[in-house]
């Protein structure tokens, strides 16, 4: 394993040379601040020794430069909204964050891309794109925190994954800074390429492994002329989930496909201290359809209406897309306020698979006699699982989480799932990548690690262990 050395004296001042003093923080309280994500359990809070503040490329690749020099650990961060621990410092060291690579640099209406900094956030990557007629369908939960950098170096999903793909379907192209302090563009505006290696795939959901994206351009589609946003509220799971293929296959495209227990539902209601729909006893499925008229709307409207209610669905109605939408983003948040103890597992399984896998954790997690709330990007086989401590005593909580983690992966992967569909692995489940993954495909993994970060001075200790 590297042994990395400390930051002294002399690094300080090196990095206040390259990006500016105020841009070179070393106040305790301040680095508190950077010692985890979104993640509250203190297990997985490393503080860094400095945090920099970097204004462009330049003065990225001279900080990479001199952690290679010095051999420091440099962990790249961009909001912090992740939930797998990517962006804390597990050995100190420097964090170095995109705060301030936030320009919108480019909207081009005619050739439909746009072109940011990382630290540009999502929401106002899709209002640039609307305010010339445009549509960013890349569309995270967090899309109103999170920055573009942090969705390409997770390769973030969300809600329209389901007909748009996930953030790696959106990349036309990326400047990133290597790990060994050079600087350059992957990818490219074109409609395909055969040209090497597609190396702007292999940065895209590295999780600030391979690279620090600095500069991504993105591609826009036109604003769909007819949206619809329907809520189909079921009397039970097993109603609503084995509901989805039905909807996925009836060639009605839907944009979204979200499910929704009535545990969950119930959860955000008491937040949010709003009525919902139906919320003493529904399931929900929230079914987005887009549509060049309202006439083909219409239509896909009664085809999924048909669909459901021929599956036991309690109501079919046209929802008001704010108020639904509140419902399902609030979730993350409803459950922190519900139980701050709590582990966020987002399985990923063949979608003819979602029902068995959702029910099986389920069972699980009562019989270790925690509480379970599930939420789903159903439409693409993505389980969030929210396991609550319930009824565990404190001092049983970690031993039974992990017994937990290990039956449900046990079920998932030989399902031909894997442990995360869009969260990432970070350092909270590296363990468990490197039990569950196939050796072989692991070995080509530390192999590529290895040739592009020789010093391992790059967000070390993610994914996996190299050495």
């Amino acid at each position: 394993m590297t042994k990395y050395n400390p930051v002294t004296e002399k690094i300080l001042a090196e990095l206040k040379s390259i990006v500016g003093e105020k841009n070179v923080i070393v106040d305790e309280k301040k680095l508190a601040d950077y010692s985890h994500d979104e993640v509250n359990d203190p297990h997985y809070f490393y503080s860094p020794e400095v945090v920099v503040v970097p204004e462009n490329a330049e003065q990225i690749a001279l900080v990479v430069k001199l952690a290679n020099r010095e051999l420091v650990p440099l962990v790249p961060r961009g909001a912090g909204t992740g939930l797998s621990c990517g962006a804390v410092p597990i050995y100190g060291g420097i964090v170095l964050t995109t705060d301030k690579l936030n320009k919108i640099l480019k909207v081009d209406a005619d050739s439909m891309f746009i072109e940011v900094e990382a630290g540009v956030r999502t929401s106002d990557v899709q209002n640039a794109a609307k305010d010339l007629g445009l549509y960013y369908p890349g569309d995270p939960c967090s899309g109103d925190s999170c920055y573009i950098g942090g969705n390409v170096a997770t390769n973030a999903g969300g809600n329209k994954a389901v007909r748009y793909g996930t953030t790696r379907h959106q990349v036309y192209s990326m400047e990133v800074v290597t790990p060994t302090g050079e600087i350059t563009t992957l990818g490219g505006r074109l409609a395909k390429c055969s040209t090497g290696y597609a190396l702007e795939q292999l940065v895209i959901g590295s999780e600030g492994t391979l690279g620090i994206i600095t500069k991504v351009t993105l591609k826009l589609i036109p604003i769909p002329p007819s949206v619809m946003d329907l809520l189909a509220v079921f009397p039970n799971v097993d109603s609503a989930i084995a509901c989805v293929s039905k909807v996925i296959k009836a060639g009605v495209k839907p944009t979204c496909v979200e499910f929704m227990a009535n545990n969950a539902v119930k959860c955000v209601e008491r937040f949010l201290k709003e009525s919902v729909p139906h919320s003493e006893d529904g399931n929900y499925l929230i079914i987005q359809v887009e549509a060049d008229s309202d006439e083909e709307l219409e239509n896909k409207a009664a085809i999924i209406d048909e669909l459901c209610s021929a599956n036991n669905a309690t109501e079919v109605l046209m929802a008001d897309p704010d108020k639904i939408w509140k419902v399902r983003k609030s979730i993350a948040e409803a459950q922190r306020h519900e139980c701050l103890v709590q582990s966020n597992e987002d399985v990923v399984v063949p979608l003819d698979h979602l029902p068995f896998a959702m029910k099986t954790i389920v069972e699980i997690c009562e019989k270790y006699n925690a509480v379970t709330r599930i939420v789903s990007h159903a439409g693409d086989g993505n389980i969030h699982a929210c396991i609550m401590q319930g009824n565990i005593a404190d001092e049983e909580w970690n031993e039974k989480l992990a017994k937990m983690h290990q039956e449900i992966y046990a079920v998932v992967y030989p399902l031909g799932g894997r442990l995360s569909g869009e969260h990432g692995i970070g350092f909270k489940k590296k363990k468990l990548m490197e039990k569950y993954t196939d050796p072989v495909e692991l070995t080509m993994m530390r192999s590529v690690k290895k040739a592009l970060d020789p010093n391992m001075i790059l967000n070390p200790g993610k994914l996996f262990d190299v050495e």
